[in-house]
């Protein structure tokens, strides 16, 4: 009980539960004739079922044989905070993984049908597939960048330049989509112009870094699928980078307890980093013997570990930027997921990793 629910002492000359200390009477004491007057006769009403308290160094319950109540019951100590009281044991706590894992299952399937179906019918499909996720991309991080920072990255040029970036290096390949890089970082200065020029450096080197991080990044996948074997190559790729995922996701939650880069991503562990090298590793080698023509296993070891580092630092180099944005996804596009960013992160940087390594390996095809 707190303080306040008890009654207030009686000061020194007033009239109390008790009387005044002058008066002497005691509580339920008959009086000693008849009379009294209405004084007396107040003192001796019935008193409440409360314990009283007494004046800091006072003696009535020495006074009136009055045994104070104590216990943890009757004082302000929490029993809890006693040294000799038992603590509560808190329940145990189940591990959460930390996201919908029904919604994210369900959109990855789905996700994963839509991209097999249209790999391996039409190419050209799969280029409308990869320029249709640059656009959505572009647009979620020019967004994000305004919202957030009042950065204003002209999205019409950078989404105009995305498409054309991948569709040059699908027909043309490096060299094209370097030349429309090259036009696409133009456009965004140009277009800049049409605004007031508060704000202007800002804004077109936030557009050029746009177009550099989504759209020609994203080249490079075009740019595998060019191959002849080049719907096995980005399956390699997408597969590789999903198992990476995949291992460094169950081994953290499972395992993880040491921290891998907790100011930027406080989730990342190092034994997640561990299973993702592991996962991807094993994976690399079953892919290059058995999808990749003329590949070997050993390559796949060596194409996993890239792979696995790459697409680490992928995730890790997203998180930083939406850490300094202030936000915990890019987007609500997938349910469980986020936005089509949250999911482009490891695989934009380890795109152009696969692309090297498989034509170092079994050439251009």
């Amino acid at each position: 009980m707190n303080d306040s629910s008890w009654a207030a002492p009686p000061h020194a000359g007033q009239a109390g539960y008790w009387g005044s200390t002058g008066q002497g009477h005691v509580q339920g004491a008959t009086p000693a004739g008849p009379a009294y007057d209405a004084q007396d006769a107040q003192l001796t009403r019935p008193m409440p079922i409360a314990p009283d308290v007494s004046a800091p160094g006072g003696d009535q319950d020495d006074e009136r044989g009055v045994t104070r109540l104590s216990g943890p019951l009757f004082r302000d100590e929490n029993p809890e905070s006693m040294p000799d009281a038992p603590q509560p044991v808190p329940p145990p706590q189940k591990k959460s993984a930390g996201r919908d894992l029904g919604a994210a299952i369900g959109v990855g399937v789905g996700l994963g049908a839509v991209i097999i179906a249209s790999l391996f019918i039409v190419k050209a499909v799969f280029v409308g597939v990869i320029a249709v996720a640059v656009v959505v991309g572009l647009w979620e991080l020019t967004s994000r960048l305004q919202e957030r920072k009042e950065i204003r990255a002209p999205l019409a040029p950078l989404a105009v330049g995305g498409v054309a970036m991948v569709v040059t290096g699908y027909v043309r390949g490096a060299e094209g989509a370097w030349v429309a890089m090259a036009l696409t970082a133009l456009a965004v200065l140009v277009w800049r112009m049409t605004e007031p020029p508060e704000g202007y450096l800002r804004d077109v080197t936030a557009g050029v870094f746009a177009a550099f991080y989504v759209p020609f990044l994203a080249t490079f996948v075009a740019m595998m699928l060019a191959a002849d074997d080049g719907p096995w190559r980005v399956l390699t790729f997408l597969l590789l980078t999903v198992v990476s995922d995949t291992g460094a996701y169950a081994v953290g939650w499972r395992f993880g307890k040491h921290k891998l880069a907790p100011r930027i991503s406080p989730g990342k562990t190092r034994e997640g980093l561990f299973g993702a090298v592991a996962f991807a590793m094993v994976a690399g080698a079953l892919c290059l013997q058995f999808l990749i023509d003329d590949g070997a296993w050993w390559q796949g070891l060596l194409l996993g570990l890239a792979v696995a580092a790459s697409a680490t630092l992928g995730d890790l180099g997203e998180s930083m930027i939406k850490r300094d944005l202030g936000i915990k996804d890019m987007g609500t596009l997938l349910p469980g997921h986020g936005g089509i960013m949250d999911r482009l992160d490891s695989l934009l940087p380890t795109a152009p990793v696969v692309w090297l390594l498989l034509v170092l390996f079994v050439g251009a095809g």
